[in-house]
């Protein structure tokens, strides 16, 4: 963890807030934007869908039409997420996680399916054969997993399986705990 006088970005604690932050991150396909809002709506943090605010703002170079798929500016991304983030509360889901800085969670959850639950998943949202082997060998390759440990301090980087809905509601209830444990050790609630 960063000491809290370091000009650094790397760690949560550079700059003190009430609420954490967490990020929802996995493969698409494995739960990340339902966990984030039960998440959020069960302990009142904000939930930031980031996709929804990339096509929304237009935080985009275009889409990929090979794969269906908006090309995010992560400098705009970040640059718009930063006054949330910056005064705690927010629970973040996406797909990807090395363009947000360090600083900003104290939580990462990577969410993980197994292949024969995830490629249903996929197809049921009526992607392209294309797009569906590419998430499938993203999570068999772990790039999401290893994404998150190579841009976040381990400490705060858990995986939890998302295969069901009780899975689901194990992780949702985790997290919660987490939140609870956050707030009693770091902002002097009793």
């Amino acid at each position: 963890m960063a000491d809290s006088d370091s000009d650094s970005d790397s760690g949560p604690a550079a700059e003190a807030r009430d609420w954490p932050n967490i990020l929802v991150t996995g493969t698409p396909g494995t739960g990340k934007t339902v966990t984030a809002a039960a998440v959020a709506q069960s302990t009142g943090l904000q939930h930031v869908e980031v996709g929804r605010i990339v096509a929304e703002k237009a935080l985009h170079h275009g889409r990929d039409e090979a794969f269906d798929t908006l090309l995010l500016d992560e400098d705009r991304v970040v640059d718009e997420l930063e006054p949330l983030m910056r005064h705690g509360g927010c629970v973040v889901d996406h797909h990807s996680c090395d363009f947000f800085p360090e600083r900003w969670f104290d939580l990462v959850v990577v969410l993980r399916a197994n292949n024969e639950v995830l490629y249903p998943r996929l197809e049921a949202r009526g992607y392209s054969q294309k797009k569906i082997t590419e998430n499938i060998e993203c999570e068999i390759m772990d790039v999401v997993r290893l994404e998150a440990h190579d841009s976040y301090h381990p400490d705060i980087v858990v995986e939890l399986r998302s295969e069901s809905v009780e899975d689901m509601d194990e992780n949702i209830a985790r997290i919660e705990t987490w939140i609870q444990n956050w707030r009693e050790n770091n902002s002097g609630l009793e």
